[in-house]
Formats: structure tokens, sequence, C-alpha cells
């Protein structure tokens, strides 16, 4: 590579960390009073010991140092046949560990289902050239590994479902939308909270703002910062001109899981903060739209006093929860003899 080359290499990856950077800690802040205060006690929790079920940790599924998982088991095995829950962790795609979602692991496992936490590389200075779309084959990847892991304790996987929040959430969208043909098993829904969805400029321009406020997409605006978030988690250059023409619809495709929905998509369940300053909240007004006008059974939860960490609405919070178990019920029972 050339002396030049390598300096606008370096340039991107500068610019691509200065924008992610701003996205992750505006993540830590919002989100982390929604995971350290829970108002339903243990509604959404678990005492967790051998009568409930055991955790494997770090169960290799590739050669990447990061790719690791760990693997939930119910302490019933009794049944012929079990549904998994995969919930993969947030972090801006730059940070977080599956560690982290342990307590909901633990939760989604008490009640009768195989769960799996999954790691991802993570884009940093150490690897530059992961981003989302590599993160997406990565977790597309693993899903044989985790299956066949459970299988080896005794526990058939015929179905699944895939969530997450934030980042998590957006992987597990790409998956269930994108993916789900491919999968191991029949995937039967997905849920999750604040993930982006689609990557649409018109969405993205103006984050945070009051979400009943009218936005316009100037055709002759500078929107270099966006185009660098772009190209840094798509994996392709995006230019400030792509913009105008339309011709990063393309090169956002395959992190745009609402681009991948159709008539056969799984249903769905997601909440959303309107006032989310981390990724665009209109972009998941297009999400739902797009459910809605594929005839797709989904619940959207709109929290209206809420940011990225959802924190202002908890009555709703717990709607949402409730309603996961609802739709896993119904289309993904935990077991069956």
């Amino acid at each position: 590579m050339s002396r030049e080359k390598k300096i606008k290499k370096k340039g991107r990856v500068m610019w691509g960390f200065i924008y992610v950077f701003a996205f992750i800690i505006a993540f830590c802040g919002s989100a982390f009073f929604k995971m350290t205060y829970n108002p339903y006690g243990k509604e959404f929790s678990v005492d967790w010991d051998d009568s409930v079920g055991t955790v494997y940790t770090d169960i290799s599924y590739g050669s990447g140092e990061a790719n690791k998982f760990d693997l939930y088991v119910p302490a019933d095995n009794s049944g012929d046949r079990y549904g998994l829950i995969v919930y993969l962790h947030a972090g801006g795609f730059t940070g977080g560990d599956k560690s982290g979602d342990a307590e909901i692991l633990k939760w989604f496992c008490s009640k009768g289902y195989v769960t799996a936490g999954i790691n991802y590389t993570l884009f940093s200075e150490k690897n530059p050239d992961a981003n989302v779309y590599t993160q997406s084959v990565e977790i597309k990847e693993s899903m044989p590994y985790v299956i066949a892991e459970a299988e080896k304790l005794g526990f058939h996987i015929d179905k699944m479902a895939v969530g997450g929040g934030s980042a998590g959430h957006a992987l597990a969208m790409i998956y269930a939308y994108r993916d789900a043909d491919e999968a191991p098993v029949p995937v039967k829904m997905t849920f999750g909270a604040v993930g982006p969805s689609c990557f649409y400029i018109e969405d993205w321009i103006n984050m945070g703002a009051n979400p009943d406020q009218p936005i316009e997409f100037d055709l002759n605006g500078d929107y270099q910062g966006l185009a660098e978030l772009f190209s840094v988690m798509s994996g392709n250059k995006i230019t400030n001109d792509m913009f105008k023409t339309g011709e990063y619809k393309e090169l956002v495709k395959n992190i745009s899981a609402e681009m991948w929905i159709n008539g056969d998509s799984v249903p769905t369940v997601v909440a959303y903060g309107s006032w989310d300053k981390v990724q665009a909240f209109r972009a998941s007004l297009k999400l739902r739209q797009t459910l809605e006008n594929n005839g797709i059974d989904y619940q959207y939860f709109e929290m209206k006093h809420s940011g990225h960490g959802l924190q202002n609405d908890s009555r709703m919070y717990a709607e949402y929860m409730r309603k996961i178990l609802e739709y896993l019920d119904t289309y993904m029972p935990a077991k069956e003899c």
C-alpha cells in the first residue's frame, strides 16, 4: 500500500473513531441507568443456581479472539425439543461483552429456553477493519456452533429467536431479516430495543431533536460527519455527494435491517425512545411502517419521555418485556415433549 493511501486510510479511521466514539459515549450515559435500575424487582430477574440452570462460558465459534459465546441451559432437560434465544450485547459496536447480559440470559433460561450471548469483533484501533457488516457475518457464522453445543449437552434445538439491545439489537434484526433463510433452524421472532434499523440520511441529520418537528433534507448540505460514520459502520467508502444522488443506499443495505423486510419476515417486538440522541429515532418510524406495509405481526413501543436508555418510561418498558414473553409463548414455546 502506498504512503498516500495509508495516510488516507488512517484519516478515515481517525474520523471513524471520532464519530463512533461520540456514539458510544452517548450510549453509556443513557443506558447506565436502565441497566442498574429495575423498578419491578424480580419480575425480570431470577435467583440463579443449579436448580434453574447451568452456564458454559467462552465457547469458541471461530478463530478470532472475540469469537466466543456463553450458553445457558435449563435444569429441566426432559424435553424432546427446545427453543433457543440468542441475545446480543450493546456497546455502540465498539464496546460491551456478552457477560453484561448474564441477567437477562438467565431470566430467559429460567422460562425453559436454551439461551446464548455471543461476542463479536469490536471496531477499535486494534481492529480498524471491523464494522457492522463484519460483525453481522460473525453472528451468522456463530449460530451453527451455538446449536451444535446445545446438542452436545442434550438439548435439541428446533427453533430460535434473536434479540438484543442497541448495537446488539441492530445485529439481531439484521440476522432475523437478512439471514434468517440461512439459519440452521427456523427463526421464529426477533425483539430488542433502540437498535439502528436503517441508515437513511434524512433520519440521521438531527438526532435527538423534537420528534414532532419536521426535518428537511438539504441536498446541498454538508453531512461529512455522517458520511464518515456511515463509512465506518458499513465498511464502504461513502461521500457527502452520495447523499445527494442516493447512491449511498446500496452501500448501507447490508447493515440496514429494515431494507430486508418482506412479507415472510418474522414477528417483531421493538422499543424506542422518542428523544434518542445516539441513534436515529426517525429510522424506527421507517421500521414500523415497513413492518406494517408487509403485514408482519409486530409490536412497536414508543417511549415518549426517554432517550436511548429508555429510563423515563418504566411502566411501558415493563409492558415491552411482558410482550416479548407473550410473543415467545405464541411463536416459540420453550420446550416440547
